[in-house]
C-alpha cells in the first residue's frame, strides 16, 4: 500500500471513530436529515415552478395539471397556483432550514461539550511524565483551537454533505426527468472534480497539521509569558517576549495564509471547470431543444444553474474535513494515552503511617543516569526524619516516589509493611499529606483554597483551626473578606510566605498519618518560621513526618537527618552526631551558620 493509502486509511479511520460520538444525539441528528431533506427537495420545486411561469405568460388562465382526475385541481389556474405554490414551497424549505440547521447546532454543540469533557478528564487520569513531555500550552490549545477544529468536521461537514449532497441528488433527479440524455453529458464533468478535491484534500490535511502545532506554540508563548509576568517584567524581558510572540505569531500566520492560498488557487479553478460544463450543456441545449416549450428549456437551465454552488460546495468542504481529522488525530493522541497505573487493591480507611525505603533506586524514562541509588531508611510514627543536601541530590524526586507521582522499578517503599504500588491511588494519597516549595493556589476564596478537593467537606471551625496552625490566621483576618476573599490566579493577591502558610494549612486540614513537607518553610519569615515549626511539633506527634529542608535550623530536632548527595545517602544521624562526625553535614551547617547560602532552590530532582 502507497503512503498516501495508508494516509487515507488512516484519515478515514479517524474520522468513523470522530463520528461515533454522535451517537448519543442520533435523534437529533435525525431531525436535522429531516430538516435537510426538506430544503433540498424544494430546489428542484422552485425550478419546475419556472416551467410553469414560463408557459403561464403566453396563458395564464390555463390550468396547472389539465390531466388530473380531481377537479379542483384541474380547475387552478396558472395565474393563482404559480405564486400560491412558490410561497408554499417557501415555507416548506424555510422549515427545512430550521429543523436542519438548529437540530445539527445541539449535535455540534453537544460534540464540542462531549471532546473537552472527555481531554479535560483524560489530562486527570494521565502520569507525570506525560506533563514533562508536553508544554502546557499545546494542551491547552487541544481543548480549545483543535476541538473547535474537529466540531467544524463532525458537524458543519455533515451539514454541506447532507445538504448539498441531496440537493445534487434531487437537481440531478429532476434533470434526468426532464431530459436524461443532456444530463448524461454533463456528468461528464465530475472526473475532472474528483481529481481536484483529492488534490487538494491530501495538502490541507498537511497545512492543517501545521496550522495546529503553531496554534500551541502561540498558546505556549502567551500562557508562559502571562504567568511569569513579574520576572518578565523585573528581568526586562518584555522585548525578548515580544520579539517570541510575534515569531510564534507570524508562523501561525504563514501557515494560515499557505492554507488560504491553496483554497484561493482551488476555488476558482473548480468554479472554471463547472461553468465550463454549464457553457457545454447551454449549447447542447439549444442545439437539441426538440420540441420542448420555453418553460421546460428555463426549468432545466435553471436547475442545472442551481447544480454549480452545491458542487463547488461539496468540494470546498473537503478542507474543513481534513482540518477536522488532523485536529482529531491529535486528540486521539491523547485519549489513547496509557493512564497513570493504578493496580493497587488495597484500600484502608486507617493506617499507623510506618513508612519504609528499602533499597530503592530510581532512573527516570529516557535517561540512563540514576537518579536515586541503593535507598534506605524507616521513618516511624512519631517520627520526624529530614533529608539535606544539595540541589539535585534527588530529594524532591523521592518525595515525588512516595505517593506515586512516579513508579520506581528497583527497591521498595512500604507503607505500613504493604508496597505503596499494592494500593489503590486513591487510597494512597490519602494517607500522605505533601506540601512542595512551589505552591500551586486556585483562583478561588481563601477558605476553598484550604478546604481543596476532598477537604471539601470540612467545617468551617476546622478550617479556622488549621489556618491558626499554620499561623494563617493572623494575616487571613486582614483581608477585606476574610475566609471569603478571593486569592486570585495562583494566588497572585499573596506574598509567598502567605501562600506558602495555605498550603501548610491544606496539609494540616488533612490530618493524613504520613507528612511531606519539601523546603515548605523556605519562603517564610524567621518569625513565621518560627510558629510553624511549634505547630508542626504537635502536629508531628503520631505522624510519620519526612522533611526535606534548605535551612539546617529548622530539624535540629529531627529524630533522624539523612544527608544526601548525587542519589545516595552518605551521613545519617541527629543533628549532634552528624556535628560529631565533622563530615558533609557539619559543613553545611558551618556555611550556614556563617551565613553563605548553602543550595540554589529545589529543582525537580
Amino acid at each position: 500500500m502507497s503512503r498516501h493509502s495508508d494516509h487515507s486509511f488512516s484519515g478515514a479511520r479517524t474520522y468513523f471513530r470522530l463520528l461515533t460520538y454522535m451517537r448519543p444525539y442520533w435523534g437529533w441528528f435525525a431531525l436535522s436529515l429531516i430538516g435537510f431533506l426538506m430544503f433540498s427537495s424544494a430546489q428542484p420545486m422552485l425550478a419546475s415552478m419556472l416551467k410553469f411561469f414560463v408557459d403561464g405568460l403566453s396563458s395564464p388562465e390555463a390550468s396547472l395539471l389539465p390531466n388530473t382526475p380531481w377537479p379542483w385541481l384541474r380547475n387552478l389556474n396558472l395565474l393563482f397556483a404559480v405564486p400560491l405554490l412558490i410561497f408554499i414551497i417557501s415555507l416548506w424549505q424555510g422549515l427545512g432550514s430550521f429543523l436542519g440547521n438548529f437540530f445539527l447546532a445541539r449535535v455540534s454543540l453537544g460534540l464540542v461539550h462531549d471532546l473537552r469533557i472527555a481531554l479535560f478528564n483524560n489530562l486527570l487520569s494521565l502520569p507525570n511524565r506525560y506533563f514533562d513531555r508536553n508544554n502546557s500550552g499545546h494542551l491547552i490549545s487541544r481543548i480549545t483551537y483543535n476541538v473547535t477544529m474537529v466540531t467544524g468536521a463532525a458537524t458543519d461537514a455533515i451539514k454541506t454533505v447532507i445538504r448539498e449532497g441531496l440537493s445534487v441528488f434531487f437537481l440531478f433527479a429532476y434533470l434526468l426527468w426532464m431530459n436524461w440524455k443532456l444530463t448524461l453529458i454533463m456528468i461528464a464533468i465530475l472526473p475532472p472534480i474528483a481529481l481536484m478535491v483529492t488534490n487538494a484534500s491530501r495538502r490541507f490535511r498537511k497545512h492543517s497539521h501545521k496550522i495546529q502545532e503553531t496554534a500551541g506554540d502561540l498558546t505556549h508563548v502567551a500562557s508562559e509569558t502571562i504567568q511569569s509576568y513579574r520576572v518578565v517584567r523585573g528581568f526586562g524581558g518584555e522585548p525578548y517576549e515580544k520579539k517570541r510572540f510575534a515569531e510564534a505569531s507570524d508562523k501561525n500566520r504563514e501557515r494560515q495564509l499557505k492554507m488560504s492560498r491553496v483554497s484561493a488557487v482551488y476555488t476558482p479553478a473548480l468554479q472554471i471547470v463547472i461553468y465550463s460544463g454549464m457553457s457545454v450543456l447551454m449549447f447542447l441545449v439549444l442545439l437539441l431543444r426538440g420540441d420542448a416549450s420555453a418553460g421546460d428549456l428555463v426549468a432545466y437551465i435553471t436547475a442545472a444553474g442551481l447544480l454549480p454552488k452545491p458542487i463547488r460546495q461539496l468540494s470546498e468542504v473537503s478542507s474543513t474535513i481534513q482540518r477536522g481529522i488532523a485536529g482529531a488525530a491529535s486528540i486521539f493522541e491523547q485519549l489513547d494515552e496509557t493512564p497513570e497505573p493504578d493496580e493497587g487493591a488495597i484500600e484502608r480507611d486507617q493506617i499507623t503511617g510506618r513508612l519504609e525505603v528499602c533499597h530503592l533506586s530510581f532512573t527516570y524514562p529516557g535517561s540512563d543516569k540514576p537518579v536515586l541509588e541503593d535507598l534506605n531508611f524507616v521513618v516511624e510514627p512519631g517520627q520526624m526524619v529530614a533529608l539535606v543536601g544539595r540541589s539535585g541530590s534527588g530529594k524532591s524526586t523521592l518525595a515525588n516516589l512516595i505517593p506515586r507521582f512516579y513508579n520506581y522499578r528497583e527497591g521498595k517503599i512500604l507503607l505500613d509493611g504493604i508496597p505503596v504500588e499494592d494500593f489503590t491511588l486513591r487510597s494512597l494519597r490519602r494517607h500522605i499529606a505533601l506540601v512542595t516549595q512551589q505552591v500551586n493556589l486556585f483562583n478561588d476564596t481563601v477558605l476553598n483554597s484550604i478546604a481543596y478537593g476532598g477537604l471539601a467537606d470540612k467545617s468551617r471551625e476546622e478550617v479556622t483551626q488549621a489556618a491558626a496552625d499554620a499561623f494563617a490566621l493572623e494575616f487571613i483576618e486582614r483581608l477585606p473578606q476574610g475566609f471569603d476573599t478571593e486569592v486570585g490566579e495562583n494566588g497572585v493577591m499573596l506574598s509567598g510566605g502567605q501562600r506558602q502558610r495555605l498550603a501548610i494549612a491544606r496539609a494540616l486540614l488533612k490530618n493524613a498519618p504520613v507528612l511531606i513537607l519539601d523546603e515548605a518553610t523556605s519562603s517564610l519569615d524567621t518569625e513565621s518560621e518560627r510558629h510553624i515549626q511549634a505547630a508542626l511539633e504537635k502536629v508531628m506527634a503520631g505522624r510519620a513526618t519526612l522533611v526535606i529542608a534548605h535551612r539546617l535550623s529548622t530539624i535540629e530536632r529531627a529524630d533522624l537527618i539523612l544527608v544526601m548527595e548525587q542519589g545516595r545517602i552518605i551521613e545519617r544521624g541527629t543533628h549532634t552526631e552528624l556535628l560529631a562526625k565533622n563530615g558533609s553535614y557539619a559543613r553545611l551547617h558551618a556555611r550556614q551558620l556563617s551565613g553563605e547560602t548553602v543550595a540554589a532552590p529545589e529543582s525537580s530532582l
